[in-house]
């Protein structure tokens, strides 16, 4: 394999998804203050604290791309939620697999707008710690609604969900706005919709519910265009496709045949961050569909589960996909997140240690 060793700019060889598991202090932390046994500062202290000590351990696994591993966030979604005037959550219509199905998604009760800072917060403290690339993660706008369908807000308010997706754009492109004026060049969307459209139950269900696949896939799409339309100069946006991650479990499955088109066609990101940890995502065959002008993060090492594969057979999965996308737009990276809400996956965070340290290891023995 021949290939340039370092990406100038992200995505870079070795990445992860953004997400961490939360360590033992900090749940106590919250469960302390929920009881009223400390107060805000003592809680944003020992948040403060656990970041640092999460970006040392980024650091020292080997990633470029440093976050602050969402920890200051409910949920990969509940950040933006809390921070987002007219988003609140009600009961999603989709379920996880296995004895954790039930979940609260975004839902809008009032007009949606941009009060403040998002994300931007979160970005100057992981800055003001690392000499690393700073990574900041945001859900997608399909996030806020996709999973309650036609009742994705409250229709007195938003009689015409057009306008809510209008609304939706004006508050990402603020957002981007900010952190590009806070310093900010590398985000990365989480998107869920998309990736749970390559199943075909999901598409029963949503055509069962009188919508029209196709039509949500192209929207979809359309609405990252919007958000992404007049982006801050040197600003890299990768979007990562997942199938649901909570607790170990997962709501759908399917290769990415289904959205490539449209997705990889039409998709104004610099980067497609792609779960391929399980047969549940399907072969390679897709990504025939990525311009040349995007980068590809194969997603290899799970997080679901504490198994770890050996890094060779990880290095001959990234050459199988080269054969359709070269190896110079290519990295490495785990499939999703550590902890996509405050109770993470069922892994430990020596489990974590050693996937991160994998990834990093992989992407030396093939870009050195």
């Amino acid at each position: 394999m021949t290939a340039s060793k370092t990406s100038s700019r992200p995505p870079f060889r070795a990445e992860h998804i953004g997400s961490l598991l939360r360590p033992a202090e900090l749940r106590a932390a919250h469960r302390a203050r929920a009881e009223n046994k400390i107060g805000d500062a003592e809680l944003a202290a020992i948040t403060d604290r656990c970041i640092v000590d999460a970006i040392r351990l980024q650091e020292e696994a080997g990633m470029e791309a440093i976050t602050d591993g969402e920890f200051r966030r409910g949920s990969w979604f509940l950040g933006f939620v809390q921070a987002v005037e007219g988003l609140s959550t009600k009961p999603a219509l989709f379920s996880f697999q296995g004895e954790h199905g039930a979940w609260e998604c975004p839902h809008a009760h009032g007009k949606v707008r941009r009060t403040g800072g998002i994300t931007v917060d979160e970005f100057k403290f992981v800055r003001a710690h690392t000499a690393h690339t700073p990574k900041i993660t945001m859900p997608t706008p399909s996030a806020m609604l996709f999973y309650r369908g036609a009742e994705a807000a409250d229709r007195t308010v938003y009689p015409r969900l057009e306008a809510l997706h209008e609304d939706l754009v004006e508050v990402y492109r603020g957002e981007l706005r900010a952190l590009a004026e806070a310093g900010c060049t590398y985000v990365q969307l989480d998107e869920v919709p998309l990736a749970m459209l390559c199943d075909p139950a999901v598409r029963a269900q949503i055509a069962a519910r009188g919508e029209d696949p196709a039509a949500l896939i192209r929207l979809y799409v359309d609405l990252i265009n919007g958000v992404l339309a007049d982006r801050p100069k040197g600003l890299t946006v990768g979007l990562h496709l997942c199938r649901g991650n909570y607790k170990g479990q997962w709501m759908a499955a399917g290769g990415y045949a289904p959205v490539a088109d449209e997705l990889f066609g039409r998709a104004a990101v610099d980067a497609f961050f792609l779960e391929y940890d399980s047969e549940r995502a399907g072969d390679f065959a897709p990504l025939a569909a990525i311009p040349r002008d995007k980068r590809v993060v194969l997603g290899l090492v799970s997080t679901k589960r504490p198994e770890t594969p050996a890094a060779g057979d990880l290095v001959r999965r990234v050459e199988a996909a080269a054969k359709i996308v070269p190896l110079d737009r290519l990295s490495v990276s785990p499939q999703c997140g550590f902890a996509s809400s405050v109770g993470g996956n069922p892994v430990t965070l020596a489990d974590e240690r050693t996937k991160l340290g994998l990834v990093a290891e992989v992407a030396r023995r093939i870009w050195g």
